[in-house]
């Protein structure tokens, strides 16, 4: 669980590392959010629904805001650290198909092949990863939920059982969900997240 008690003072180097995580955190919210938003408005019109260079910006807004997440987060297991920036990794790997795919444009791939969304899963594991990590240590119920959610809706998108407004409906839920939990996260005090160092291994 997470420590609530400031066990030693915060260096520097603690300061601006959770910063930096939690900054992470609230662009991913950003960018999911937006990206709901672009959803929705295109699947009310046509399917499949038409996002353009917006979308492939706020896609590589939340590739970077995870990164942040999964670089700066302080986890006492330094091999499920290790295993998550493997995994961040593979996402990095999975979005350069993406481009291919889409010939330079993820949002290309995504509405012409609704398979390839397959290739978020390692992205959305990520951040799944983290929000259930917060949810274990400080009881954000709602991080669970969204490491549960965001990678069935991928699987669904990618099967085709979920399309036209259902996928701006879907996506909406989720950014909800991820701001909620970013509020709650956001204006804790760093020392949370530092916890004893004495127990890092």
């Amino acid at each position: 669980m997470g420590e609530k008690q400031l066990f030693q003072p915060l260096t520097r180097e603690d300061k601006i590392t959770v910063a930096l995580y939690r900054v992470g955190i609230v662009l991913s919210a950003f960018c999911m959010s937006g990206l709901a938003f672009l959803l929705m408005q295109a699947s009310a019109d046509a399917f499949p629904p038409r996002i353009g260079p917006s979308a492939d910006i706020l896609v590589y807004g939340l590739q970077t805001a995870v990164g942040m997440c999964v670089f700066f987060i302080h986890l006492y297991v330094g091999v499920f650290k290790k295993y998550l920036k493997n995994l961040y990794f593979i996402s990095l790997g999975c979005l350069a198909v993406l481009v291919f795919i889409g010939k330079g444009s993820v949002s290309t791939a995504l509405v012409q092949f609704p398979a390839s969304a397959l290739f978020l899963l390692p992205l959305s594991g990520c951040l799944g990863l983290v929000t259930a990590k917060e949810a274990f240590c400080f009881r954000l119920l709602e991080g669970y939920v969204l490491a549960m959610v965001m990678p069935l809706y991928l699987v669904f998108v990618s099967a085709g059982a979920i399309t036209g407004q259902t996928l701006g409906t879907g996506m909406v839920i989720i950014a909800a969900l991820l701001v909620f939990f970013t509020l709650r996260k956001a204006f804790m005090p760093f020392a949370y997240d530092i916890g004893d160092k004495s127990a890092y291994r």
